[in-house]
């Protein structure tokens, strides 16, 4: 085909989740970035987190790839982009090899990507290449890049490891046990790149460097065999936001949001207005609509909660029946209250009813589609936290593979609210009708009652 496109390109799995595959993903492009090449990579499935520590140690962005929630034709055609520009790609999975429906084998293999996993061998060693030959064979028809082991305590640990292997199964590499360099998390993840604290005056960067350097000489760095690219037709969004401007909260405590989700926007014509509500005293002027991501706003809680003009402008916003978006975190915000790790309870802004309580146990996780009046959206859910005394729900999220309900759907008038992260390009026309004065239905989309009294002050 003429328009096919060759580069070199590697996915990077596990055995399981923590493993170790973001360190070593993030060591291999550090490595290649430093021999002066071009590195594309890729995470798959829903992360915010992972793609900023993986952005840092390859000098570019980094986005989602997935076949339920983004779609196969929009993997492809950013896949096809990136080869176009790279010296090499690089896809970081998600959970183990074989987990999940799609796993992230199916991605690798619908793309005919060559796979590497990693393995963290402490506590065992002959084991590992038992384990590794079950990845290896478990479906033949993937290619099997080879293993790369993790966490060893010494050279003999190495040698019993690649001395059990068949010849067929390579040893791409052995990482030592290295404390210093694992990368800092929390309750959703890993820290994010601007907040990490040096340990022992080691940065983020010295620690990808450090990384790097360890997989001098060895296998897993010469480049992967060039995987052949096509291009994918994708429609012209439609320019249904022309003229619109929509505030885009930004900042440490709203922090969860898609590249591709702001390029739509601006495709279908919408001018992005960003702007804190951490730090700013009253939203972007002449804003049509407001978008509330998700993030971390119970590390920022007191912060948010005596921004007391931002609040203001909010819920005099939401007043004047504009659309709002609020996900996650920022539904979280826009209740009235929030008690963070500490048990400390905090003011929000009090534009929904709601109480939101961290706890330490997981809420409703995994892939979701909003099911809402303008169409379904395909996202996900990830948070510690529950709400309670919230308006009655319009509908739940629809779980991929899973009968159980979803998220709560909240919506009164024109804001809509959950705990759900949407991905904005699986439905841009319901997307356009979110933020804007679009028709559902054959009825303009609005509040039935616009009157003040509806909003339940922060207490």
């Amino acid at each position: 085909m003429a328009d096919t496109t060759y580069c070199p390109a590697l996915f990077l799995s596990a055995m399981a989740s923590g493993q170790g595959k973001t360190t070593v993903t993030a060591a291999l492009a550090r490595y290649h970035r430093r021999q002066g090449r071009r590195v594309v990579v890729f995470k798959t499935g829903p992360d915010y987190l992972d793609p900023q520590i993986l952005a840092q140690a390859s000098g570019a962005p980094v986005e989602p790839l997935d076949l339920w929630m983004s779609g196969d034709a929009f993997c492809r055609e950013q896949l096809y982009r990136a080869a176009l520009e790279a010296d090499l790609i690089l896809i970081e999975g998600a959970m183990g090899l074989y987990d999940g429906t799609p796993s992230s084998a199916d991605l690798a293999m619908a793309f005919d990507i060559p796979v590497a996993c990693v393995i963290n061998a402490r506590g065992m060693a002959q084991t590992v290449a038992a384990i590794g030959l079950g990845l290896a064979r478990y479906r033949p028809e993937m290619t099997f890049h080879g293993l790369i082991a993790n966490a060893l305590g010494s050279e003999r640990h190495r040698q019993l490891i690649e001395d059990s292997l068949p010849d067929d199964v390579r040893l791409l590499a052995a990482m030592p046990r290295e404390e210093r360099l694992a990368l800092p998390s929390r309750h959703l993840g890993l820290v994010q790149p601007g907040e990490q604290e040096d340990p022992d005056n080691l940065s983020l960067d010295a620690r990808l460097d450090a990384a790097a350097d360890l997989l001098e000489g060895q296998a897993l760095t010469e480049l992967p065999p060039a995987v052949a690219f096509m291009p994918q037709d994708i429609d012209t969004p439609p320019r249904a936001l022309e003229g619109r401007r929509i505030g885009v909260a930004r900042d440490a405590a709203f922090s969860f949001i898609y590249a591709a989700n702001t390029r739509l926007l601006e495709a279908m014509g919408a001018e992005l207005c960003w702007f804190s509500p951490l730090t700013d005293a009253t939203l972007p002027e002449g804003i049509d609509a407001l978008w509330l991501p998700g993030g971390y706003p119970e590390l920022h809680a007191a912060a948010l909660g005596t921004n007391h003009s931002m609040c203001e402008a909010i819920r005099q916003f939401d007043i004047r029946d504009l659309p709002i978006l609020a996900e996650c975190g920022g539904m979280l915000y826009l209740q009235q209250t929030l008690t963070d790790q500490a048990g400390i309870c905090h003011p929000m802004a009090g534009v929904l009813p709601g109480h939101g309580e961290m706890r330490t146990k997981r809420g409703c996780q995994g892939m979701q589609s909003a099911l809402l009046p303008e169409g379904e959206i395909r996202g996900h859910a990830h948070h510690h936290s529950r709400s309670h005394d919230t308006l009655e729900p319009i509908a739940h999220g629809r779980r991929a593979s899973h009968p159980a309900p979803g998220e709560a759907i909240f919506r009164r008038g024109q804001l809509t609210a959950s705990y759900l992260h949407l991905f904005f390009p699986s439905n841009p026309d319901a997307v356009a009708a979110l933020l804007g004065r679009q028709k559902v239905g054959g009825k303009e989309t609005a509040r039935a009652s616009k009157d003040a009294d509806q909003h339940q002050p922060a207490e």
